[in-house]
C-alpha cells in the first residue's frame, strides 16, 4: 500500500515529506504534491511531518478523500518529480487549517 496526499495539500504544498522520504515518489503540481504509488515504500516517514495533516496510508484515507487515491496516480505520471525541499506557497499559512479546498486543485 502507498501513502496519498489528500485535499488538506491544495494551496499549502508545504515539502517537508519530500525532505524525508527515503525514495524519490513525490511530483509537483501547480498548488499541490502527489505521490507515485508504485515508487512509495509504505515507510510512513511522510505522514508524521507534514503540517497539514494531508497525507494517509491508502488504507486510511477518510471516505470523503478517497478521489485522491487515483489523483495521486493519475497526477505522479505528468507532474514533474521533487526530490528536495523548497518553501511553500505564499499562503500556505493562510489555507493549512481551510477545508473544502477540492474545486481549488490546479491540475
Amino acid at each position: 500500500m502507498a501513502y496519498v496526499v489528500t485535499e488538506a495539500c491544495i494551496k499549502c504544498k508545504y515539502t517537508d515529506c519530500v525532505e524525508v522520504c527515503p525514495v524519490e515518489c513525490f511530483h509537483e503540481g501547480a498548488n499541490m504534491l502527489a505521490i507515485d504509488p508504485n515508487e512509495c515504500i509504505d515507510c510512513g516517514a511522510c505522514d508524521p511531518v507534514c503540517p497539514t495533516q494531508a497525507i494517509f496510508p491508502e488504507e486510511e484515507v477518510p471516505a470523503e478523500q478517497q478521489e485522491f487515491i487515483e489523483l495521486n496516480k493519475k497526477f505522479s505520471e505528468s507532474w514533474p518529480l521533487i526530490t528536495e525541499k523548497k518553501d511553500p506557497l505564499p499562503e500556505a499559512d493562510d489555507f493549512a487549517e481551510k477545508t473544502g479546498k477540492r474545486s481549488m486543485l490546479q491540475a
